[in-house]
């Protein structure tokens, strides 16, 4: 039994592995949600709740914290080399084992998203900004021709 679930938010570059959004469970049986910072408290109750929920539905269904996080780091290697594109989503590949409890999570998302007014390209754009190297910028008093 689940007996204290941590919630944070948390600089990008400090989660386990390329992500928005990450769940673990510690040494004590702690479930923590970690969430990469994107400036908008919305925005990170979104991911929140997505990671809440696909963790339950996870469970439930007998898949394991560390079979999610293997996929789920073999798609960032794959990422890297150029097998999927920055804004391709690994739950939702073909292949991933937690693909039907990430569906049901992003479904959950994009209604609150809908109650709290938030504008999901906006959001989705947010989200796939991080880890992207920031775009170059001509020097200050210049301009690119």
């Amino acid at each position: 039994m689940i007996r204290l679930t941590m919630m944070e938010v948390i600089p990008y570059e400090k989660m386990r592995y390329p992500t928005v959004g990450d769940y673990f469970f510690d040494e004590h049986g702690t479930k923590h949600i970690q969430v990469a910072d994107m400036g908008n408290a919305d925005f990170h109750l979104l991911v929140q709740i997505h990671e809440l929920v696909e963790e339950h539905l996870t469970r439930k269904r007998g898949l394991t914290e560390e079979e999610i996080l293997a996929f789920d780091i073999q798609f960032e290697k794959e990422r890297e080399a150029g097998l999927h594109s920055h804004d391709e989503e690994n739950g939702f590949a073909q292949d991933a084992p937690y693909r039907r409890e990430h569906t049901i999570a992003t479904g959950i998302e994009m209604t609150l998203a809908g109650i709290l007014g938030i504008d999901w390209s906006e959001y989705d754009r947010t989200v796939n900004a991080l880890g992207e190297p920031e775009p170059l910028k001509p020097p200050k008093g210049s301009q690119w021709f």
